[in-house]
């Protein structure tokens, strides 16, 4: 977004500076965004609550948090802070209504967006970072694990796996099987998954899982994707590759038996 600024000048030097006005601008941060998305299930009660902060030394008259919903460009103002850092919690609600929504008309998968503006020294920025909040279901570990059943219709493969978790962090995925379906001994893996607590986001670093992979040299997985927290379900992205080279990118699906 583009901030148009007045020029300063002084009696004896009538030149633009070509910085424009400098120090004035104040730009707002979001962090510690926890939790980052609307349970379905509670979606009378559900909430969102995130840190807007400023830079050290900097000050604000205020910061405004808008909402929008479905990527639309309609926004409405649903907080006003005038103290910094502010922690701000807004409730699915209080989001649905300011922009008339009907709360009965929310669906799984929706997406409220919360942007913040900062007011300084009368000039206003909006800050870079936005929580896009949708609406999901909460995350049950026990329902990320298990025994799967997965497809690949791109690669033609399909058979079980077994996920289970890393006891230090339910959110680490251990994937052990890939190479298997595929007829290969897998004796390099599990692949491991992440999947990012705020967007169910998945991430799998490529790694060798088995030596020998369809008569080549360490048949590795990686990939991206994104777990499904209602039903249990991953849809994965993975680029399989050998010593030799690549096999290509193939969607995994994964579904709980």
């Amino acid at each position: 977004m583009t901030v148009t600024m007045g020029i300063l000048l002084s009696n004896c030097d009538k030149s633009e500076d070509p910085a424009g006005v400098r120090g004035l601008v104040v730009v707002p941060s979001v962090t510690d965004i926890n939790p980052a998305f609307f349970d379905s299930k509670s979606m009378d009660v559900t909430y969102i609550e995130f840190v807007v902060g400023l830079e050290e030394g900097k000050t604000a008259t205020e910061a405004i948090v808008e909402v929008s919903y479905k990527g639309l460009n309609q926004r409405a103002e649903i907080k006003k802070v005038t103290a910094f850092p502010a922690t701000i919690r807004i409730s699915l609600k209080d989001a649905a209504a300011k922009l008339g929504v009907a709360l009965s008309a929310v669906q799984l998968g929706d997406m409220f967006t919360f942007e913040v503006l900062c007011t300084s020294n009368g000039v206003t920025t909006r800050s870079n970072a936005v929580v896009n909040a949708a609406v999901a279901c909460a995350y049950v570990g026990s329902n990320a694990i298990g025994s799967y059943h997965v497809v690949s219709a791109d690669w033609a493969t399909a058979g079980n796996v077994t996920l289970t978790t890393d006891p230090a962090d339910p959110f680490t995925i251990y994937v052990s099987g890939l190479a298997s379906i595929d007829g290969a001994v897998e004796d390099k893996g599990p692949l491991v998954m992440h999947i990012n607590p705020f967007s169910f986001a998945v991430t799998a670093a490529k790694k060798a899982i088995s030596t020998d992979y369809l008569g080549y040299t360490n048949g590795s997985f990686g990939g991206t994707g994104l777990y499904n927290s209602c039903d249990g379900s991953y849809t994965m992205l993975f680029a399989i590759n050998v010593d030799e080279g690549s096999f290509g990118s193939y969607t995994y699906v994964f579904t709980r038996n």
